[in-house]
């Protein structure tokens, strides 16, 4: 059966066949990267030279969302009693200068984050947030040593020189805030 609309001797699927195939060029050449798999686009440079070098490190969930707190009894009994979350008990660290709280939230956590002393670097963030206020969000990645490599290759500032061990017993590396779209990122080893 032969189509009824023909454009110089082609035929409706041919033609919207063609179009299609032009389309989908011309989208890989304008955005490469929105169809390539976010995998084998992170990659270290230094390797990425290599044949068959694949993905180095991944990001992964969301962990937690940090919340500075002047007063942690009063945040934790708000979560709580207010909102019904499921809020854990206060855990001293003072390795990193503070009391945390967490907040069960199904599919992610909050960090209720309370200074342990003056010298804190919570203490400062809230001398200049008196209500408190967001501090950080908390990523997962699959391989933090290769993430840290990856990073300063990248000019990513890191706040430390090598990862700490942070609230949940696992490695983590902060990156600077002006490296980050102005917010603090915390990587957390999954």
């Amino acid at each position: 059966m032969q189509s009824f609309f023909t454009v110089r001797g082609i035929s409706a699927s041919s033609l919207s066949k063609l179009l299609k195939e032009q389309l989908n060029s011309l989208r890989e050449r304008l955005f490469p990267r929105l169809w390539t798999p976010v995998s084998t686009v992170r990659t270290c440079t230094s390797l990425s030279s290599h044949p068959g070098a694949g993905p180095v490190w991944n990001l992964g969930r969301l962990n937690h969302v940090a919340i500075a707190v002047p007063d942690l009894e009063k945040a934790r009994a708000f979560y709580k009693n207010v909102l019904g979350a499921e809020v854990g008990e206060p855990v001293p660290l003072p390795e990193h200068g503070v009391s945390v709280v967490f907040v069960n939230l199904g599919n992610t956590k909050m960090e209720l984050l309370h200074p342990l002393g003056s010298d804190s670097p919570i203490a400062g963030f809230l001398k200049k947030n008196k209500a408190g206020g967001m501090h950080h969000v908390c990523i997962e990645v699959d391989n933090i040593n290769v993430a840290v490599m990856d990073l300063k290759e990248k000019k990513i500032r890191i706040l430390s020189e090598e990862a700490k061990i942070g609230a949940h017993g696992k490695p983590v590396i902060f990156l600077h805030p002006s490296d980050c779209g102005g917010v603090l990122v915390e990587l957390e080893q999954a």
